[in-house]
């Protein structure tokens, strides 16, 4: 069992700030504008491009720029990256407790 998951330490990094969370949420939509994803968040537009410029240095995000506006859109092998690794300590984690019950409940028995 791999114990370190190198290409997941930026995206869950990433993932750490609420406000770069709401943009993947956004962006979970379809593809949308900076100034669509500054929105919702009280933040000067640097402070957004540098949420913006976080996300795409994870793997999270890709953006381009058609004239004047930069449009962001989702990238979903880095999100499927994550998903496929809490996939796997959901499936270690839930088989751990199955076993912890069973023994509870043979201890439980035990003591009748």
């Amino acid at each position: 069992m791999t114990l370190y998951h190198a290409q997941l330490n930026l995206p869950l990094a990433a993932l750490a700030d609420p406000t770069r969370r709401g943009m993947v949420e956004r962006l979970a939509h379809g593809p949308a504008a900076v100034s669509e994803l500054a929105e919702p968040f009280n933040m000067a537009l640097p402070t957004i491009l540098q949420h913006i410029k976080v996300l795409e240095a994870s793997g999270l995000v890709r953006s381009k720029k058609t004239g004047r506006v930069r449009i962001c859109d989702i990238e979903g092998a880095a999100l499927r990256e994550v998903q496929s690794w809490l996939a796997a300590q959901v499936q270690l984690w839930e088989s751990r407790l199955d076993r912890l019950d069973t023994l509870a409940m043979r201890l439980a028995k035990e003591q009748e």
